[in-house]
């Protein structure tokens, strides 16, 4: 059976100041798509860097020259789906609200909504969906009635480099000597520098520090490499992240949705929250025990970084228990069971044989 129409259409933005976070993860549901149909990526702000990596994954990329989530910015992204034929629409970030909805929805199109917080006043997407293990349902009471909402970790959307570790297993060493450093791919207020500073108050540590290619201060970073005592590896937009991790016997990140890629990987981290939206991930952290949340970025100084990860280096007991927990809540199958939710939504009754797909979502 073949539907009329095959094409997703993801309106997103990556820069500097709005991060990466949004866009990888819906790469990630452009993948899992792909054994469907087409994809489309609209963009208004997008760094060279995001959209190399977008177009080198085989899929399209069309430039809204509209300020995002204004009126101009809903009357294109609609008139382009209609254009081409969009099955879905799929939305992700903080600029696109209530208004930005009903446009989409009024226009006859179906829609994915990705939220993390509740940020919007009111929600009339076919399909909301917030992967956070602390989402709940009664963030979204202001809904249309026909609106479904797929919440937690069930849906976390993992891109396809790190299915392949489905099956691998960490082992946790005695004392924990590598350490992996991502903060987010723009990292503006540079945290990344503080936790640079860290590692050289830390005897006996192998730093892999990873940036994205939209992070403005790659130069200092560079710099100080060459400085420090303690060297680390420096490394720009990787595409083979779940190696690293992989690598790495710790992690020292951001509360975003890179924690939940470490969840799949089993790597124990030290998080920092650099941003308001990440307040939901970092609680979670701190209230299970499941990551060491050490508090905003601002009020976190070199000194306390390097005591936290020299402790928590020593503590094999605590870190192998915290990797087996974290493998529980992601299973990799996420992406799968979002658009199984989406092709449900078409046509109930659309075979399933797309490998290990799930049946059964559940939905609120």
């Amino acid at each position: 059976m073949r539907l009329e129409s095959e094409l997703l259409l993801i309106r997103v933005d990556g820069s500097s100041s709005s991060g990466t976070g949004h866009f990888m993860r819906c790469l990630a549901l452009a993948q899992a798509w792909r054994k469907t149909g087409s994809v489309v990526f609209a963009v208004a702000q997008c760094t060279p860097a995001l959209e190399e990596r977008v177009r080198g994954e085989g899929f399209e990329v069309r430039k809204l020259p509209v300020e995002p989530g204004t009126r101009g910015d809903e009357q294109a992204t609609t008139s382009l789906a209609l254009q081409a034929g969009a099955i879905w629409v799929v939305v992700d970030g903080y600029q696109f609200g209530a208004d930005y909805q009903r446009a989409i929805k009024s226009a006859g199109l179906r829609l994915l909504f990705f939220d993390d917080y509740g940020h919007a006043d009111y929600y009339c997407a076919d399909l909301v969906i917030n992967q956070n293990s602390g989402a709940d349902a009664g963030t979204y009471t202001r809904r249309e009635p026909y609106t479904r909402l797929l919440l937690g970790s069930r849906y976390v959307l993992l891109r396809s480099e790190f299915l392949t570790w489905q099956d691998w297993r960490r082992e946790t060493p005695t004392v924990a000597r590598r350490v992996l450093v991502t903060l987010g791919g723009s990292d503006p207020s540079n945290v990344t520098g503080k936790v640079v500073k860290a590692l050289r108050m830390v005897e006996d540590v192998e730093g892999v520090v990873v940036v994205g290619g939209s992070n403005p201060h790659w130069s200092s970073l560079k710099a100080d490499r060459r400085k420090l005592a303690t060297a680390f590896e420096l490394v720009v937009d990787p595409k083979n992240m779940p190696e690293l991790m992989a690598r790495a016997d710790i992690a020292i990140t951001a509360a975003g949705a890179t924690l939940w890629e470490m969840a799949f990987m089993g790597l124990p981290s030290l998080v920092i929250l650099l941003a308001d939206n990440q307040r939901i991930n970092a609680e979670f952290a701190k209230r299970t025990g499941l990551g060491i949340y050490l508090g905003w970025h601002k009020d976190v100084n070199p000194q306390r970084v390097a005591g936290a990860l020299t402790a928590f280096a020593h503590d094999r007991q605590r870190r192998e228990v915290i990797s087996e927990e974290l493998r529980k809540m992601v299973d990799g199958q996420g992406a799968m069971r979002v658009v199984g939710a989406m092709l449900d939504g078409i046509a109930p009754t659309y075979p399933r044989h797309y490998g290990k797909w799930s049946s059964g979502c559940s939905h609120t």
